[in-house]
């Protein structure tokens, strides 16, 4: 921001509005990178503007950015608060809160509309009659809690709306983790028992869930029905386990939310300890970057993002800070959530020592990530001397080829950003020019794809996954490309017995060169998400094309009458998961044509 421009926004500020609304910033494009809500808007912008040094350093750089600013003023502050939300949702500005960053937080989906309920992990909740749990901070936690359902609960894991007649159950019911109700008689009332079972638990409520299972093995007992008895013992076994493993952090039997955060230069964490019937249920962190919000605005949109979306809020919300916006926030919350809903910041008491545990937890959570980050800075600083390049490699590329004989070829990027997996820059490729399993004509397509027209910045190093030959085709296709190329290209190469250590090549060189264990592994990661990404693309393909051509080998269904179901449900995984009667509206689609779809599909799966 130069000082002719700093001198138009500090004089339009002087004539800003001391009413409360939203402001909203812009960077030298137009662009909207930031939005915030004030209760006196010329106060709040004269503290980013006319105040001549500010405590973070961090936010020095991110005002010399701004280059214009636009105001709403708005009648009262809940008004304001409301029209922050939505103009977050819409811009998605960069230096937000934004709890929502590319994609969401998952969680769990209980389908209630079923006579037969089961389990989904999904991304977004919807008004459709579903309870929803969560969010929780990753994939990998909410597969845990999965798992532990799935072990303990005999629920369905198959996914059709309805459950379908089957010749003979899955191997679920044979390792005792299913009951079956697509074969043997379950009626809906027990089933219902267990997703009761499962809501207790989902809700934190073990306890109860105790209580309740030893009820009923008792129950079956007095009745000498010893097999069942058993089977429920079991169940209240497996859960007084996860029971034990819940600490009891309050003598009174209460539903609260306690929020804590910790914040760096570059970073803000925040944690949710959820606290139910007195122990605590779990802890899950939220990492951010650092914005131009203050600590109580940054609470205070992490607060709404969370809850607004979420099913089941405790009356009570603990939190580690003073807000400004309490009673605001609070009355937006009660409107969204059809319920009351308190913000306690506590000075005394078992509540303070809650929020200055979740602080602490925090505090633990900020440490390790950064300490892993450092990790990662001497990987990157490492790799830079390895391959003598003249900065950090910000960016890194790597692709990678699957087929199976050559059938059905694909391959994969993968990308890192300071060493950290970017995958919404992750892309899948079909190759279209090759026949037969050829890696260094599908590598020589994929590149020349990437680059010829380039939408997108270069990356600091390209990698491709395979040896001096793969190299050389990237070489090659680059300088056909690219003449003045300035980025780094390496062939990453697995080990061979006896070898110890994968091999990274550079052009111009036969022999692998040198390099540190850290700045491998860096490399190595990188590598194997391509790889992933690659196989998991060719299972897809594979899975769609053998779906497909199971269609042909149905009389009367030929490439128009395909191209018609597809069309109407979207999805071949969709068609093998429909009934006779959602072909019943379907025009040309005989009902004697819908039962041959349904028997073909019933009999492969």
């Amino acid at each position: 921001m130069n000082n002719s421009i700093s001198s138009l926004i500090e004089e339009k500020v002087t004539t800003t509005s001391t009413a409360s609304g939203v402001y909203l910033m812009k960077n030298a494009s137009g662009d909207i990178i930031y939005v915030g809500k004030a209760k006196n808007l010329r106060k709040r912008l004269s503290s980013y503007f006319l105040k001549k040094e500010h405590a973070d350093p961090k936010t020095d750089v991110l005002i010399r950015k701004i280059h214009a600013f636009d105001t709403i003023i708005t009648a009262h502050e809940d008004e304001a608060l409301l029209l922050e939300s939505t103009l977050i949702k819409k811009h998605r500005p960069r230096y937000n809160i934004q709890l929502k960053d590319d994609k969401r937080y998952p969680l769990i989906r209980l389908d209630l509309t079923s006579n037969y309920p089961y389990l989904s992990i999904v991304r977004k909740s919807k008004p459709d009659g579903a309870m929803y749990f969560g969010p929780f901070p990753s994939s990998q936690s909410v597969r845990e809690t999965l798992r532990t359902i799935n072990k303990v609960f005999k629920i369905r894991k198959c996914r059709h709306k309805e459950i379908k007649s089957r010749t003979r159950p899955c191997l679920n019911y044979q390792i005792k983790t299913c009951l079956a109700p697509c074969c043997y008689p379950v009626t809906s009332k027990e089933y219902q028992k267990i997703v009761q079972e499962i809501i207790l638990f989902l809700k934190g409520r073990t306890p109860a869930l105790v209580k309740q299972l030893k009820k009923k093995m008792l129950a079956y007992a007095d009745k000498q029905d010893f097999e069942n008895a058993a089977v429920i013992r079991d169940r209240m076994r497996c859960v007084e386990k996860i029971l034990e493993k819940q600490v009891a952090v309050t003598s009174s039997p209460v539903d609260w939310d306690v929020v804590g955060l910790a914040e760096n230069d570059q970073a803000t964490v925040f944690t949710v300890m959820a606290v139910r019937r007195g122990r605590l249920a779990n802890t899950r962190h939220y990492y951010f970057s650092k914005g131009l919000s203050t600590v109580d605005e940054m609470m205070e949109s992490f607060i709404r993002q969370y809850y607004e979306n979420l099913q089941l809020i405790p009356q009570t919300v603990i939190v580690s800070i003073e807000l400004g916006h309490k009673d605001s926030l609070e009355r937006y919350l009660e409107e969204v959530k059809s319920k009351k809903v308190h913000l306690i910041h506590p000075f005394r008491g078992e509540k303070r020592r809650l929020a200055a545990l979740a602080n602490e937890n925090a505090k633990n959570e900020l440490t390790e990530r950064e300490t892993a980050q450092n990790k990662v800075n001497r990987a990157l600083a490492n790799l830079q001397k390895a391959l003598k390049l003249s900065q950090l490699p910000k960016r890194i590329e790597c692709f990678d080829n699957s087929n199976i004989s050559g059938s059905i070829p694909v391959a994969s990027r993968s990308v890192f950003i300071d060493g950290q997996p970017e995958t919404s820059a992750y892309r899948k490729y079909h190759i279209k020019t090759v026949e037969g399993p050829d890696d260094y004509a599908s590598m020589k397509e994929i590149l020349f794809r990437r680059f010829k027209n380039n939408k997108e910045s270069y990356p600091d190093v390209l990698m491709v996954d395979g040896g001096r030959g793969q190299l050389s085709i990237a070489e090659n296709v680059l300088k056909e490309i690219i003449p003045k190329r300035e980025f780094c290209i390496i062939g990453i190469a697995k080990k061979k017995p006896p070898e110890k250590k994968d091999k990274i090549y550079i052009p111009k060189r036969i022999n692998p060169i040198n390099i540190s264990d850290d700045a491998l592994y860096l490399l190595q990661q990188i590598r194997d998400e391509s790889h992933r990404f690659a196989i998991q693309f060719h299972r897809q393909q594979r899975q769609k094309k053998q779906i497909t051509s199971f269609l042909d080998e149905i009389p009367g269904i030929g490439p128009k009458r395909k191209k018609i179901l597809i069309a109407h449900f979207g999805s071949v995984q969709k068609i093998k998961q429909a009934r006779i009667e959602d072909f019943e509206f379907i025009k040309g689609i005989s009902k004697k044509q819908a039962e041959e779809i349904v028997k073909k599909f019933d009999n492969t799966y």
